[in-house]
């Protein structure tokens, strides 16, 4: 036991060390603009993680990736610590979501917290994984594998390209001991997360000017009643409560947010000759994607039935939900890293949106997310990262990978 607390106490002298150092770099990260959609700046961004990779020791590398909607320049970070055969992953995403406000992009430090867009969600995750990779090689705590990292640059649009891309090209191995990704959970871990359907319904119309608007057909108006068909639908998902534990008694329905975008016509004096809006869903585990899928589109087309037209449906995301019991030895190690360095034993939570751990779920690999951002701060115009959680979450990471690969 006391060689034990010894190994813990030289990580966290190791990553304390460099406090500043960490702040620092999550600074530069944040002022490179990665806003996705549309997907800008990403092969800058990973230029810099490249930069501090090497910096750190790490074996380095940017896997470019194919074009892919509107992502500018897609790649994939990728990097190793470690020589053994037996693997974990660290991942993360490096793309955040588009700011309120330009300024966002300038972070300021006060107050032991870092305020900028994507320093919760989730580049202050990427340092506490660098720097806990890091001090697990320098301190030369794995003993019989490796870590590999991966960091994506379009988790907000799916991931399809990015960790699609691992899946498909073989660079994820199932026979990996764990999985952790770095997604703002509040010092708790979250052991399961919803699938995800997304929609976007077209409404055809015809085009009049305001003068003759009896020769024009409104699309506007047909795509509100079809819109609305779908409202009793979602009270009734939020009533099918998840048996996985949830941050809040509120949150134990499936979501629908109808409407969440939604755009008509050419100008305010012409009858509107087109019509769309979004649906997005997020569903529990419990749920069947494919059955729910065709329950939506099948509401759809009877409210379009209804009132003499069509509607067009295209799927823009359907993602599977993702878990991994808690008392798997792989969750149970990490409970007790994050209770050894924080002091207290962090609950298991189901995440409210959809995760990253599917793509390794899928494979077998027992997936979790245990990050220092809140979610309640992410994608919000102050959103911040605790300095002292980003340190102590590098501190678990060195520590669960040393337990992991020893």
């Amino acid at each position: 036991m006391a060689l034990e607390g010894e190994r813990i106490g030289q990580i966290r002298e190791w990553v304390e060390d460099r406090a500043d150092e960490m702040a620092e770099f999550l600074t530069r990260l944040i002022a490179e603009d990665t806003e996705n959609p549309p997907g800008r700046g990403l092969r800058r961004c990973a230029g810099a993680l490249l930069s501090q990779m090497e910096y750190l020791g790490l074996k380095s590398e940017i896997l470019p990736l194919s074009p892919s909607g509107s992502l500018e320049d897609p790649c994939i970070m990728r990097a190793t610590v470690g020589e053994g055969p037996r693997i974990m992953y660290f991942h993360g995403h490096f793309d955040v979501v588009p700011a309120q406000d330009q300024h966002q992009f300038s972070a300021v430090r006060r107050e032991g917290k870092i305020v900028g867009r994507g320093s919760a969600d989730m580049k202050g995750g990427l340092v506490s994984m660098l720097y806990g990779a890091a001090a697990a090689q320098t301190l030369g705590k794995i003993a019989d594998g490796r870590i590999v990292l991966h960091f994506v640059c379009d988790e907000e649009t799916g991931s399809v390209a990015g960790s699609g891309f691992l899946r498909e090209s073989g660079l994820i191995d199932p026979a990996a001991v764990a999985m952790v990704t770095a997604e703002p959970s509040g010092g708790q871990i979250w052991n399961a997360a919803r699938g995800a359907i997304s929609l976007r319904v077209s409404v055809p119309g015809r085009e009049a000017h305001v003068g003759q608007a009896y020769l024009g057909v409104n699309a506007f108006q047909r795509m509100i009643r079809i819109a609305q068909s779908l409202e009793p639908y979602a009270h009734e998902m939020a009533e099918r409560h998840t048996s996985f534990d949830v941050e809040s008694h509120d949150a134990r329905g499936s979501m629908l947010v109808i409407g969440g975008q939604s755009g008509s016509g050419s100008s305010f004096n012409v009858v509107p000759g087109s019509s769309w809006f979004t649906v997005d869903g997020r569903f529990n585990p419990e749920e069947n994607l494919e059955t729910e899928l065709e329950l939506m589109k099948e509401i759809i087309r009877q409210a379009a039935e209804s009132n003499s037209t069509r509607a067009m449906v295209e799927v823009t995301q359907f993602q599977p939900a993702a878990s991994t019991r808690k008392d798997h030895p792989a969750g149970e190690s990490l409970a007790r890293c994050i209770e050894e360095v924080e002091g207290t034993a962090p609950r298991f939570e189901m995440c409210a949106g959809i995760l990253e751990t599917r793509w390794y779920t899928q494979l077998g690999i027992p997936a979790f997310s245990y990050g220092p951002g809140r979610l309640d701060v992410s994608h919000g115009p102050i959103e911040y990262v605790d300095e002292a959680a980003m340190r102590r979450c590098a501190a678990v990471y060195a520590l669960y990978a040393a337990r992991m690969l020893s």
